[in-house]
């Protein structure tokens, strides 16, 4: 059965859908079927995975408000083994829309259930908020990955999402678990990013994951190009960073190591990376 990671930060700018679209890519590019679903109204995933918004007919809105089938709004990628569910700004009356129902909480979960056996990894990119839409992904999930920005305010809004935690356990998924707390935009040259990691290594103890993503250059412009890291240019920090994780992940759940093919993505140009120039 497929594993459901809910991506979550109420705190906007810490690397959360940076995180759901590369990880995923890293994920898929070694062999694991994986889906991102997209319940971010501004649709970043989407976009970051070459597919123009508004350029679709129906997106996850239909699915939670409609009632759509989920594998009915599916687009492919460039990755064999990567698929999407995309966002749209009717996302964002979502709350309003299913306010009287019963159900409104548990959406997402129903309409995951018929396609999980279809995939090793669901990853959901959650708003950068505490609304409806990421408490359907958390009861949905089966875990909650958490991306930190290494910066001063770095645990600013984080003990509100551990809160919402305990009460998704508490009123209908008692078995969400936290995948881990993932460090982003390290700077290796400054004294505070070092501090930064060092006080959330203590905070967090066992729940940090070893990899840390660096600031990086390439890993900024990959969106503009609709493209995950990997097949933007695979020899940057962040590629490498994000191939580590999914190397991470994949080896506390299956035990076992991650395969060759992502060392040569589809899309590689034969020479190490999809991009032009050199990684940073």
């Amino acid at each position: 059965m497929g594993r459901i990671i809910a991506i979550a930060n109420q705190k906007g700018g810490v690397g959360k859908t940076t995180t759901a679209i590369n990880l995923a890519a890293s994920l898929a590019a070694a062999d694991m079927r994986t889906l991102i679903v997209d319940l971010d109204p501004q649709a970043n995933a989407t976009s970051g995975l070459g597919v123009r918004k508004g350029s679709y007919a129906k997106s996850t809105y239909d699915v939670l408000v409609h009632g759509e089938a989920l594998e009915s709004i599916l687009h492919a990628t460039e990755l064999e083994s990567l698929f999407l569910a995309p966002a749209s700004r009717e996302l964002v009356g979502t709350t309003m829309e299913l306010s009287q129902r019963d159900d409104r909480h548990r959406r997402l979960a129903s309409v995951v259930g018929p396609v999980i056996e279809s995939y090793d990894f669901i990853l959901v990119d959650c708003p950068p908020s505490l609304d409806l839409l990421t408490v359907n992904a958390l009861v949905a999930a089966h875990s909650v990955l958490i991306p930190i920005q290494c910066e001063y305010f770095a645990l600013e809004g984080v003990s509100e999402l551990m809160m919402t935690v305990q009460q998704i356990r508490r009123a209908g998924n008692p078995h969400l678990e936290i995948e881990g707390v993932l460090l982003t935009m390290f700077d290796e040259r400054t004294n505070l990013s070092h501090q930064v990691m060092e006080d959330l290594r203590q905070f967090f103890g066992r729940q940090v994951f070893s990899t840390i993503i660096p600031r990086n250059i390439r890993l900024g412009e990959a969106p503009s190009h609709g493209r995950p890291i990997l097949l933007y240019d695979i020899k940057s920090k962040g590629a490498e960073a994000y191939i580590r994780l999914a190397k991470e992940i994949i080896h506390a759940r299956t035990e076992k190591g991650i395969g060759t093919r992502i060392e040569r993505p589809v899309g590689d140009d034969g020479g190490g990376r999809a991009g032009s120039s050199p990684g940073d």
